[in-house]
């Protein structure tokens, strides 16, 4: 603009700038909407981003992680428990930095969660070309390893001259902040781009503060759904993760207990009400409950709320059957999957919209029938609890754990044996306190999200602790973030359960007809297998260690430890399986033709299930 005063910035500089003037509303404070940065440095972005960054710490802290898909992971963790309204950076240099960076991108997208991740490139001018990390394709000197990101992130640009972050960056957090397109943004930058000076409008790095908007339905749309509603006689309502993106627990419990209809969450969704609401039945789907699954295919209509529609939700399309379907989503790709009627709008404005266009009266019998099931789904996990083993179970574990936990305390997990039984036996004391990461069902995030959620615990601060439970095998994969938890000073708690495999795989193969195969380290009787020492491990790493051996040990650690400033890690071994029973039809590859008679049975009982899917 004519007269407008300028900055000779270096790229790298003007970015942090712009992303430092980024600013948030929320209940009427404003906040950083980047609060801080997740970095590795390397020679893609130590002289450029690093130098910059480096001269901000007192306004964007950029904390030193260990491993770049922990970062990545532990700004998913964040994301969430921020409930999407804040988003961390995660930046790396170039080649098998950014790489590595790939898997919490997915983990991100699937998720539909904020990120932005700004990895070095090689230079843009060619001429040190091939430089160190640099894979060169012959054909297309043009593609980088960045271009991986594509398929993972939901907006991708490669900065090539200085201006153009001046639209680019706007672009990419309009995308952020919109709930329809929420995911991770991408930047990939050219190291000799970052160090470019360019004439950038004061104006630029002028602060801005942003609401992430609520987009209302369709008044067509919402008289459909209200129609549909009240015609139906035995209605229920899914709550999946949009409840929570949207602050909508409170419009679905009112709107739930306004109009008798009984809920069922899924993963994402879970801890949208109490377990103390009687409208709250519990978990549906492939790690639900038997109960709530059998509500769910007696009842007539399907609300389905900020869900994705997940195969492990819908059972791969077994569970609903052909009966009528509303789904209330931001995104109308989401909303209008399997014929559903779409309400596309925000969670929290539909629900609170709906109320006055519902006239149904109430079905006593169906709420009786409700409260029936989840009353035999509490006795079940009496049953659990109270089964003597030898070694302690899942279940077991988990509710011993939840006992002890307060309504404060935030529970994580993800992938293997740990979603369903948290599912089925975590009873949820606090709105907003679980995280199950099974969008992308990716290992290792346990760890790395523990620690992205206790930076969350810290800056809304909440006294609740963060209580994250693995299994062995996704704490080899990935656990460097203990580290990253006692070098920051970000307190929390790990259970690690170890069960000497990956047990819930070798459930998969022997629960389909197959031979349990490289799954468990007991597998060969005849030969004696080292167990990692977990306790010696973690302590290496400055954690306080502990090894329990029962249940009870574990709740009193859990509960002496609460107020430790310390990261803490407790393992015990448990049964490798003993499992929680139950849960909906999961298609899964068994093969059609087999040697092994288990196998054909188990292709022949997938063939009748399939049966009962929806398929369009």
């Amino acid at each position: 603009m004519e007269g407008e005063l300028v900055a000779v910035q270096t790229c790298a500089r003007a970015i942090v700038r712009w992303l430092a003037a980024q600013k948030i509303a929320i209940d009427g404070e404003v906040l950083p909407y980047f609060p801080g940065v997740l970095a590795i440095f390397g020679h893609g972005n130590a002289l450029g981003l690093g130098d910059a960054l480096a001269d901000m710490q007192n306004t964007l802290p950029t904390l030193r992680g260990q491993s770049e898909e922990g970062m990545g992971l532990a700004a998913v963790a964040y994301a969430k428990a921020m409930r999407r309204q804040q988003a961390m950076v995660v930046t790396t240099s170039i080649g098998p930095g950014a790489l590595n960076v790939v898997t919490a991108a997915g983990t991100a997208l699937a998720n539909r969660l904020p990120m932005l991740i700004l990895s070095g490139d090689t230079h843009q001018s060619r001429i040190p070309d091939p430089v160190l990390q640099q894979i060169e394709h012959f054909g297309t000197p043009s593609i980088t390893v960045n271009d991986a990101f594509r398929s993972v992130v939901r907006y991708w640009d490669r900065i090539t001259t200085p201006s153009q972050i001046l639209t680019s960056l706007p672009q990419a957090l309009m995308m952020m902040l919109d709930p329809a397109t929420c995911g991770p943004a991408f930047l990939a930058l050219p190291q000799d781009v970052q160090a470019m000076a360019f004439d950038y409008p004061e104006s630029f790095f002028a602060e801005q503060v942003h609401e992430i908007p609520r987009p209302r339905a369709a008044v067509h749309e919402l008289r459909k759904c209200a129609d549909l509603i009240n015609a139906s006689q035995r209605p229920i309502i899914v709550a999946g993760g949009g409840v929570h993106y949207s602050l909508a627990e409170k419009e679905l419990a009112d709107f739930a207990d306004t109009h008798h209809i009984p809920v069922v969450e899924t993963m994402a969704g879970k801890a949208s009400l109490l377990w103390s609401n009687s409208r709250l039945i519990g978990p549906l789907g492939v790690t639900g409950s038997d109960r709530v699954n059998a509500l769910v295919e007696e009842a007539d209509l399907i609300i389905a709320v900020g869900t994705r529609l997940q195969d492990f939700t819908t059972g791969s399309w077994t569970l609903f059957g052909e009966k009528a379907l509303i789904a209330i989503n931001t995104a109308r790709f989401d909303a209008s999957k399997r014929r559903a009627h779409p309400v596309v709008g925000d969670a929290q404005a539909t629900l609170a919209e709906l109320h006055a266009l519902i006239l149904r009266p109430a079905n006593t019998d169906w709420l009786e029938r409700a409260q029936t099931l989840k009353d035999q789904s509490n006795s079940d996990r009496q049953d659990r609890r109270d089964n003597v083993t030898s070694l302690p179970s899942y279940a077991q574990i988990v509710i011993a754990v939840n006992e002890v936990a307060t309504e404060d305390d935030y529970v994580l997990t993800a992938a293997g044996g740990l979603p369903g039984e948290l599912n089925n036996n975590w009873l949820t004391k606090g709105v907003a306190t679980f995280d199950c990461e099974y969008g992308f069902s990716c290992m290792g995030y346990e760890i790395s999200g523990a620690f992205g959620a206790a930076i969350a615990q810290k800056d809304r601060k909440k006294s609740g602790r963060v209580i994250a439970m693995t299994g062995d095998g996704s704490y080899l994969m990935l656990n460097s973030d203990i580290y990253s938890a006692v070098l920051l000073g970000y307190p929390l708690t790990l259970v690690v359960c170890d069960n000497g495999g990956y047990a819930i795989i070798s459930r998969l193969q022997t629960g389909n007809g197959a031979d349990s195969f490289r799954t468990m380290l007991t597998e060969n009787p005849d030969v004696v297998v080292p167990r990692v020492d977990f306790v010696a491990h973690a302590a290496s790493m400055g954690a306080d260690a502990y090894r329990v051996t029962n249940v009870a040990e574990l709740a009193e650690i859990v509960s002496s430890t609460r107020d430790s400033e310390r990261v803490v890690v407790i393992v015990i071994e448990m049964a490798p399986a003993i499992w929680t029973e139950g849960g909906a039809f999961w298609e899964v590859g068994v093969p059609e033709v087999s040697h092994k008679p288990s196998v054909r049975d188990a292709r022949r009982t997938l063939d009748e299930e399939k049966k009962k899917q929806r398929i369009y």
